[in-house]
């Protein structure tokens, strides 16, 4: 089962779910959660659940307590940053540190890294033939949950004015949905990304380029929690298998740049500097 998930909460994550159920085989159940009716699809021979919570998707920790052991978990929320810019996104949830916004300290959801470069190929596609005038990014690994199963969030950002805008709400949505079409088992190896800002244009061209494809991605504001620990994680943690990592070296703070080499060659993981 692949479930996804919105809040009733922001005005976002409600108009993306909106067009999902508008544009696809959806069907209300007589089933609720959190006073919501659940919505069921086959999409591409896949069972398919959405749901509405109460709270926001950040603090959705305790999901799978009713929900067990889901294929994939897609959320569909709102972005925000100071700069305002329009911003359709995604990234996997979980903590490089402590729990400020939901989830457990030091705890990553497991990252589907094909799933997001589906979701991130297909937003581009969507801005280009919408003719939507806002940037396609990557995010790096940041808030809650912090879930035991592949998880990623797709965005819609980044004020007011985009969380109402209703056709990059439909963006939002056919984007997360062919990534739930396309959804496999792992073929294919993928790379743990270190360094740079936490919208990460490098390795957001890589990955549309298709020239690499990434897991977890940590931030140069990230890297001072960083040990063997952590790294150890993210490889863990993340679906495919990690089988090296690339460095965005102009985006790592001097300090910072041969303690993390030494823990990538105790980690016997391969690096490349981009």
């Amino acid at each position: 089962m692949i479930l996804i998930v919105a809040s009733n909460k922001g005005v976002a994550g409600k108009n993306i779910a909106k067009h999902v159920l508008k544009n696809y085989p959806f069907t209300k159940t007589i089933q609720t959660f959190q006073e919501s009716p659940i919505y069921t699809a086959q999409i591409n021979r896949k069972h398919v659940n959405l749901i509405r919570l109460k709270e926001e998707t950040v603090y959705a920790q305790n999901l799978l307590e009713t929900f067990p052991d889901p294929d994939l978990v897609v959320f569909l929320s709102r972005h925000s940053s100071q700069s305002g810019k329009p911003t359709l996104s995604v990234h996997t949830p979980g903590n490089f540190a402590e729990a400020k916004l939901g989830g457990l300290p030091r705890t990553l959801s497991v990252c589907p890294a094909a799933a997001m470069r589906n979701a991130l190929k297909s937003l581009q596609q969507f801005k280009t033939e919408m003719e939507l005038d806002y940037e396609v990014s990557y995010e790096c690994t940041h808030h809650g949950p912090s879930l035991n199963v592949p998880t990623m969030f797709v965005e819609l950002g980044s004020s007011p004015q985009q969380w109402s805008d209703a056709r990059a709400a439909e963006a939002v949505a056919n984007a997360a949905v062919q990534a739930i079409t396309n959804f496999s088992a792992p073929n294919e190896s993928a790379v743990l990304g270190i360094g740079g800002t936490h919208y990460n244009q490098n390795f957001t061209k890589m990955a549309l380029n298709n020239e690499a494809l990434f897991g977890h991605m940590i931030p140069k504001y990230a890297l001072s929690n960083l040990d063997n620990e952590i790294l150890l994680h993210c490889i863990k943690r993340t679906l495919e298998k990690i089988d090296h990592a690339i460095l965005d070296w102009k985006g790592i703070n001097s300090q910072y740049k041969t303690k993390l080499l030494n823990m990538l060659e105790a980690l016997e993981l391969p690096y490349k500097k981009i």
